[in-house]
């Protein structure tokens, strides 16, 4: 079904995913595909078949590793890379081994022990320990937190060890038993020949224990669902997009793995007087008809650092920028600030009594050339014919 085909193409993600990237792109695409969706169409189908098939053997670590070195699972060929002579007689028996499935022997394994010292006869149980899943959640900002750095308390769920067995997903008073159908060793084998081919045991799934008496907090899993808090240290500079992570706050290890961390998508609210581009900030700020005329100066605010004076040039138009370097925003690597900018507005003045417009007439009718360059120049330009 898949063979020849790349199985991280697939899935649609790197070679140097990791596995929570694996299993998001795994289920984005099964909801994509899932026959509720397409409606039973036969190809989106066939298509599920691969991303399934691709994903069983991306989201177990031995597998994918068996595939990232030589191409090929369980004897069965893919896409990719497959496994190049490195000068390690133990990698060529190894790879010569997994061709034919996990947990091959082959007549040679004592010959080779015997000359190379290699010890690398595989036997028992395997490790079943994983690390834990990361955990993900969104927190909101003022950008005035943002701009100075704050400390905030997030609430967040996730698993945690159950409490009632510890983690064993056993009933208190029992405990895991040994698996009847491999011994404890994880694994079932079948001797083909010269060849002994070992499978990961259906009934325990490798653990080489199955639990018999249920956890009933957990059910079995040995993890429960619970609220966490954490104080987050927010850096000056962050906007929205940033993520921080705090290592080893996620889900706890299986097996004795690691736990996952904890990943906080950080969302800055807008300002209703600032709107951030970069490490730069912009402020509109409205002046009177007299003030662009005359030139002034005038108070306006800052993000952080309280009000200053602004001064107006005479002739300021409306959309003019007046920057003030370094008042911007904090860069995150801590190396300066960003400058903020006042966009000018001139607010044209509106109801003016009849005495107001007399004035604004005899202003008018004493304009020249020089007061209003753009305007005489419109002027001139219209009267002239371009054809």
């Amino acid at each position: 079904m898949i063979r020849g085909k790349d199985l991280y193409e697939i899935l649609g993600v790197p070679r140097n995913a990791t596995q929570e990237e694996i299993r998001r792109a795994y289920l984005n695409l099964a909801r994509k595909y899932h026959p509720d969706k397409t409606g039973g169409d036969k190809e989106a189908e066939e298509k599920l078949k691969e991303i399934n098939a691709a994903y069983d053997i991306l989201k177990n670590p031995e597998k994918r590793a068996m595939y990232d070195k030589y191409g090929t699972v369980d004897g069965q060929p893919f896409g990719g890379a497959g496994g190049a002579y490195t000068g390690d007689f133990g990698g060529f028996r190894g790879g010569f081994a997994e061709g034919f499935g996990e947990g091959f022997e082959s007549p040679f394994d004592d010959l080779f022990e015997m000359i190379f010292g290699t010890g690398t006869r595989r036997t028992g149980r395997r490790t079943t320990a994983q690390r834990g899943s990361d955990v993900e959640t969104t927190l909101t900002i003022s950008l005035k937190e943002a701009a100075t750095g704050t400390k905030k308390r997030i609430r967040y769920t996730c698993k945690e060890t159950c409490p009632e067995c510890n983690g064993s997903g056993s009933a208190p008073g029992s405990r895991p038993e040994v698996c009847p159908q491999c011994g404890g060793t994880g694994q079932v084998r079948t001797t083909h020949g010269f060849f002994t081919v070992s499978r990961t045991c259906p009934q325990c799934r490798g653990a080489g224990k199955y639990i018999s008496r249920p956890c009933p907090r957990c059910a079995g899993e040995g993890r429960v669902m619970t609220t966490r808090e954490k104080e987050i240290n927010i850096p000056p500079g962050v906007d929205s997009g940033t993520q921080l992570r705090s290592v080893g706050d996620g889900e706890p290890g299986i097996g004795g793995g690691p736990p996952g961390d904890l990943y906080i998508n950080l969302r800055v609210r807008e300002h209703p007087l600032f709107e951030r581009k970069g490490d730069d900030l912009f402020c509109e700020v409205p002046i009177t008809l007299s003030q662009a005329i005359l030139g002034a100066t005038i108070r306006v605010p800052t993000l952080i650092d309280g009000e200053i004076d602004l001064n107006i040039p005479e002739g300021t138009q409306s959309g003019d920028l007046l920057r003030k370097k370094s008042l911007g925003m904090p860069k995150l690597n801590g190396r300066g600030r960003g400058d903020l900018y006042y966009r000018i507005v001139v607010e044209m003045p509106v109801k003016l009594s009849k005495h107001q417009q007399d004035l604004l007439r005899e202003l008018d009718d004493l304009a020249t050339s020089k007061n209003y360059p753009r305007h005489w120049k419109f002027r001139e330009l219209k009267n002239q014919n371009f054809d």
